[in-house]
């Protein structure tokens, strides 16, 4: 849309000069001579085409005309100001980018976003998955790098998988993983039966393969803790990627190991089941983990205590197995 509008110096000084019935007070407030302000508004009056002041003798009042649009001229610049002020808060907030692990943000970090979105709606927040996130791929601080356009004012925080301890970084734990059997209702349903532990010898064995969200365990390890031996645990199809056998447990074509607080929503809505309270349990844990020199800004603030309320009421409850030898 295309706006026919006075010049924005001359309808400031207007309404100067309507507010207090006066040039040269006008002018004061508005660090400019009273000539100046008296130029504007003729130079108004002539583009609109009507008179809006009646210069008196010893006083200055608003015609008719001058009366009827001062309140819309006076709304519209403090229009214009809150716009310049929105714009330049929301250019010194800049951006809240984190930097999460690829499984973690698709299923835990992502569903849960939206209770945050409207807790915090004006907070830029961008979310990036990394493996650079999980220890062993990369060191802590080296995702800052993936945002190419990252700015001073922007805030990045990283949601690593690891031991937890990074040197020089505001560190809160978040939960544990621990991995247990899971698979579709369906195929809890079929044949053969599922109901014992020795009765996975004849269930097909999904794999992640790639570098996913965890170093270890496998299916030997579960194998070990549920006291069944004779197995061959390479057996089944083997996928790039923890996404892969998720995605292939939920419909049904085996059985896969899985991160419990990673598929903690999909057990609750019932689209996957635990057959049996076995966990293969390790050291590595989620941390939130914030560089020191940007900790107490407002953006990092707000997601920290909103992230940590989430896996404070999201963590795993007690585990009724043995730990493993990766346990300590």
């Amino acid at each position: 849309m295309t706006y026919r509008l006075p010049p924005l110096n001359a309808l400031r000084a207007f309404e100067a000069a309507a507010r207090h019935l006066s040039f040269k007070n006008a002018a004061l407030e508005l660090s400019v001579t009273p000539t100046a302000v008296s130029h504007q508004i003729k130079l108004l009056e002539e583009s609109l085409g009507l008179p809006l002041f009646d210069r008196l003798t010893r006083a200055l009042a608003l015609t008719p005309q001058g009366e009827a649009m001062l309140p819309k001229v006076r709304e519209g610049l403090e229009c214009f100001a809150a716009a310049v002020e929105s714009a330049h808060a929301h250019a010194e907030q800049g951006r809240l980018v984190v930097v999460v692990p690829p499984s973690f943000a698709t299923r835990w970090l992502v569903p849960r976003l939206r209770r945050f979105a409207v807790a915090q709606p004006s907070l830029n927040l961008h979310v990036i998955r990394s493996l650079s996130t999980i220890d062993g791929n990369q060191t802590v601080g080296a995702a800052a790098s993936e945002p190419a356009d990252l700015r001073p004012e922007d805030s990045l925080v990283e949601i690593r998988f690891g031991g937890g301890s990074y040197p020089g970084y505001h560190v809160d734990r978040m939960f544990g993983s621990d991995y247990i059997a899971v698979c579709s209702p369906k195929l809890l349903a079929a044949e053969p039966p599922l109901r014992v532990p020795a009765d996975m010898r004849h269930q097909v064995l999904l794999h992640d393969d790639g570098a996913g969200d965890r170093i270890g365990p496998g299916w030997d390890e579960w194998f070990r803790l549920a006291g069944v031996s004779g197995v061959d645990t390479r057996a089944g199809p083997h996928f790039g990627d923890a996404g892969m056998a998720y995605v292939a447990a939920l419909d049904g074509l085996g059985v896969a190991l899985a991160s419990r607080p990673l598929v903690a929503n999909a057990l609750a809505q019932g689209r996957l089941v635990a057959p049996f309270d076995i966990a293969v349990v390790q050291n590595h844990a989620y941390h939130l983990v914030v560089a020191e020199s940007i900790v107490r800004r407002p953006a990092v603030q707000a997601f920290r205590h909103w992230l940590l309320e989430e896996s404070q009421a999201e963590a795993p409850g007690p585990v009724n197995s043995s730990a493993s030898p990766l346990a300590r």
